[in-house]
């Protein structure tokens, strides 16, 4: 066993995360600990447990885990899951000077957290596609217990090996649709394989992963931003076709109908270099009535 104490620069706030993280059934969430247990894909599966001892402006926390010998990659893995390196106050400053002012201070301090691997990013994305939330949470739930693994609490998700081994009719029976079935053991397919390779994916520009993601059967642009922000944690994005992000714009200029894409990205010219921030805070203006 060893443990590790983080601090990083405020302002981040860890119990808001926690929250947005306890809405999917999958993630060991303990609210009232400020505790995440989380699954870290190495050769070997290991849990590893973070938790909140310090506060929204000086964060501080306790990171558990019991392999020593990956404790230095485990920590990175954290970092970049959490978004550690990112300092929020600088996107803060930033957005003070733009029309999202007033959603940045009500909601500050909230942080891009990543899907626990890029793999499951893309299985996450491409169950969801076209479902309404509560719906595509179940499906994937399902999912994840029938073919990932339970350790020590925390699911798995299945490796991309397993997944392409999956008879299509298997997932039909769960309530997948017959083309996402397919998209689904396609994808897996290919990074089984190797003809996809994520790892590599990760060290190209926005423009190279969404041209390489588009050509596959099942992603479309939508898709390939979501990846770009939740898989590799990347900071500029937009997706304009989220009916979240078009029902936030809606609600906050007060318009009559939800807006043109041309309207969407007039709005959103002064919030580059942090687009994704931008979308992460209007999903949250509408997540919440407080």
């Amino acid at each position: 066993m060893w443990e590790e104490t983080v601090n990083i620069s405020g302002p981040y706030d860890f119990d808001l995360a926690l929250q947005r993280q306890s809405i999917d059934p999958l993630n060991d969430v303990h609210i009232e600990s400020r505790t995440i247990n989380i699954p870290v894909y190495e050769s070997e599966a290991e849990v590893v447990s973070i938790q909140a001892i310090g506060t929204t402006d000086k964060p501080c926390f306790l990171i558990k885990g019991k392999n020593e010998q990956t404790k230095a990659h485990v920590i990175e893995q954290v970092y970049k899951i959490f978004q550690w390196n990112v300092t929020l106050d600088e996107i803060n400053n930033h957005f003070q000077q733009t029309t999202l002012n007033e959603i940045f201070m009500k909601h500050r301090g909230t942080p891009i957290i990543l899907d626990f691997s890029p793999y499951n990013c893309l299985v996450k994305c491409i169950i969801h596609q076209q479902l309404n939330m509560k719906f595509a949470m179940a499906l994937t739930e399902n999912f994840v217990h029938t073919y990932g693994f339970e350790q020590d609490g925390v699911w798995f998700y299945p490796s991309p090996d397993k997944v392409a081994e999956i008879e299509i009719e298997e997932l039909r029976s769960m309530k997948f649709s017959q083309r996402k079935a397919e998209y689904l053991i396609g994808l897996s397919k290919l990074i089984a394989s190797g003809e996809l390779n994520l790892q590599e994916l990760a060290t190209k520009s926005d423009e190279e992963v969404t041209k390489t993601l588009v050509k596959i059967r099942g992603i479309g642009p939508w898709t390939a931003q979501n990846f770009l922000m939740f898989g590799l944690g990347r900071p500029n994005l937009f997706p304009l076709a989220d009916i979240g992000i078009q029902n936030a714009i809606k609600k906050l200029f007060n318009l009559e109908k939800k807006p043109t894409y041309e309207e969407m990205e007039n709005f959103s010219q002064d919030w580059h270099p942090y687009l994704s921030y931008a979308s992460l805070y209007l999903w949250r203006s509408i997540e919440t009535a407080e």
